[in-house]
């Protein structure tokens, strides 16, 4: 028992002390032998041995780790925001759009309200329409002081995210033949795509333009910028056209023709309505095929349609000019065929110049079959052979012709100027003949006539005596004959005479000395002289139709003074007022036939003045409106 008992202790006390004495090694007995062996360092583990090194590229790899996707983060975030820019560039704000349209035409009522106003006439200028002709698919707008074309559409579609990396696409696109897009509109009441203005307006519009002369270099400008426009969107992500059409080709201050209306198909397929102008110019394949939105061989047939409208000098088919509805075209188009109908490329007569290959490579692109069409790379390469190398600049041909008549401009300009000169002669010797050329000279230049009195003048009446009997036996052309004839003759003996011929009504003869260039007192002189000579010519002057007849006049005159000035705008005449015109009309009136008959202010004028004149009383005459009045006869001259 107490052997028992002792040996329990000794192990209880031999457990305890063995799990102390291990304690450091977590109360386990180390083996026997150890695993290295005897007399040997056991090897560390590499976690222990590199531990820093280990710790220290962890942390750069955790550091890398981050960095990159820092970096990646900041470079998503910096291609959404540079996305977002670009999107605000091609989103523009209806509300910066300002109507051209409208405000020109308010510009012009403004003008015409203010000349309605004024006595002046004002020049509202050209209307705003021939400027930027609006149609029902375009119209013009202001963006920042700049025009802008704006291309209508009739459909409100949602703009995806490949929408809108085609639309940042379009926006980027630079070429010398392709209108820049400026962007889209989608706030205002229906959306719009606008394009930069180009001033001399689409190939339609030019082509529509009659008083438009374009020759044979200047179409294959225009061709050749087209096909490389189409060339540069062909070679592009878009691919093809579409809707090429006349009024898609527009044309700048240079004559270079830029292609608006390409890409944004993703708003053309949402159209239902379909315009004349694509139907007329889209390949029959894909008239076939409305569900396609186009092919490069489909822009190729519709450059030919383009090309023709040049050669032709008309609209699409020249459908104003023919029988057949649009609907009746795009048919016969559809049905093709082996002569597949197509448009005419006959040239007006007054230009043919136009180089007949041109003719053939139109042909080949329209041809039926898409594959055996070409494809703008060879149009371009055709075109090039076609103008031998030289060189293709519209603003080069022009340059050259004008060198070519540089040196007999200067001649024209001279024989224009003698024609200019000699007209200018006439307009005024007609002038002269109906006013006064001092008078006449101030309303050249626009200055305005003031009356004026002349204290001392001599008026001359005369009258053909029966002149109704004697108009009864003519008829009215003989009548105006006569009265010519016989005007002329008056008309030669004034001219001598320095008197100036006021009017003539019917029959009537007034005339006047003295006015409006003074002449002294030699005024009473020259009508009396010019009388003697009236009486005297009359005495062998016969009639054509009549030459039995005799032609007589009464003859009055008187002197003092009076006032001259110009009447009208329209028709001005120079007329005479004052009683020195109604006391020469008495005279006259109370005359006799064959008889000179003075007023007693006249007579003694001019005896006075000139006493180598004749003269004899006639006593005393009741003259309407005048009383008694002495008058004389004016005899003769000695």
């Amino acid at each position: 028992m107490c052997c028992v008992k002792f040996f329990l202790q000794n192990w209880t006390f031999s457990i305890i002390d063995e799990t102390l004495i291990w304690d450091a090694y977590n109360g386990i007995r180390p083996e026997t032998i150890p695993a290295c062996g005897y007399n040997s360092i056991c090897a560390k583990s590499f976690f222990v041995e590199y531990f820093y090194i280990v710790i220290t590229v962890a942390v750069i790899i955790l550091f890398c780790v981050t960095a990159a996707i820092i970096a990646a983060f900041l470079v998503i975030k910096a291609n959404r925001d540079e996305q977002a820019r670009l999107d605000d560039q091609w989103l523009i704000p209806h509300q910066n759009l300002t109507s051209i349209v409208k405000q020109a035409k308010s510009r012009v009522d403004q003008q015409s309200s203010r000349s309605l106003q004024s006595s002046s006439t004002v020049l509202t200028g050209v209307s705003s329409n021939n400027f930027f002709p609006e149609t029902e698919n375009i119209t013009y707008f202001s963006y920042f002081g700049e025009p802008v074309l704006a291309r209508k559409y009739e459909v409100r579609v949602q703009i995806l995210e490949e929408d809108k990396a085609e639309l940042r696409y379009l926006r980027s696109l630079e070429h010398d033949n392709i209108c820049r897009f400026i962007g889209l509109s989608i706030d205002g009441p229906i959306y719009m795509s606008l394009w930069r203005y180009c001033s001399r307006g689409s190939v339609k519009s030019v082509i529509s333009k009659s008083s438009m002369s374009m020759d044979g270099f200047f179409i294959y400008c225009l061709m050749k910028d087209i096909a490389l426009g189409l060339q540069f969107i062909h070679n592009s992500s878009i691919r093809f056209h579409g809707s090429l059409t006349s009024d898609n080709c527009f044309i700048n201050d240079r004559w270079q023709v830029k292609i608006a209306g390409f890409g944004l198909n993703f708003i053309s397929r949402a159209e239902q309505k379909q315009c004349d102008d694509y139907l007329l110019h889209r390949a029959p394949e894909l008239l076939r095929d409305p569900m396609k939105s186009g092919t490069q061989p489909g822009d190729v047939y519709s450059f030919a349609i383009v090309c023709s409208e040049l050669i032709s000098r008309t609209s699409p088919w020249d459908i104003e000019n023919r029988k057949e509805e649009v609907a009746d075209i795009v048919f016969m188009v559809k049905r093709g065929g082996r002569n597949a109908f197509r448009p005419s490329l006959e040239t007006p007569e007054e230009e043919e110049d136009v180089n007949p290959a041109l003719c053939h490579l139109i042909r080949d692109c329209w041809e039926e079959d898409p594959k055996h069409r070409p494809n703008i790379e060879t149009v371009n390469k055709l075109m090039k052979s076609i103008n031998s190398g030289r060189t293709a600049n519209l603003m080069d041909h022009v340059f050259s012709v004008l060198e070519k008549h540089a040196s007999s401009l200067e001649d024209e300009v001279q024989e224009r100027m003698k024609e200019l000169v000699e007209e200018k002669k006439k307009s005024d010797l007609l002038l002269y003949r109906m006013l006064p050329q001092q008078v006449a000279d101030r309303l050249k230049m626009g200055q305005s006539v003031e009356p004026e009195t002349f204290e001392s003048v001599t008026i001359f009446f005369s009258d053909v005596v029966g002149f109704t009997t004697l108009a009864g036996k003519c008829t009215p052309l003989q009548v105006v004959n006569l009265l010519n004839d016989l005007y002329t003759t008056f008309d030669a003996i004034i001219d001598r005479n320095d008197t100036y011929k006021v009017e003539t009504i019917g029959d009537g003869y007034l005339c006047v000395s003295g006015l409006p260039k003074r002449n002294g007192y030699e005024h009473v002189n020259n009508i009396s002289n010019m009388s003697l000579e009236l009486l005297e010519n009359l005495k062998s002057y016969k009639i054509a139709h009549l030459p039995n007849e005799i032609v007589n006049i009464r003859i009055g005159m008187h002197s003092g003074s009076c006032v001259a000035g110009v009447v009208g705008l329209t028709m001005p005449r120079y007329c005479l007022f004052g009683d020195t015109v109604n006391t020469a009309s008495r005279m006259e009136s109370n005359g006799k036939p064959g008889h000179i008959h003075l007023s007693e202010d006249a007579h003694q004028l001019l005896i006075s003045l000139f006493p180598e004149y004749s003269t004899e009383s006639r006593g005393e005459v009741i003259i309407k409106g005048k009383g008694v009045m002495q008058t004389y006869w004016l005899l003769g001259r000695r």
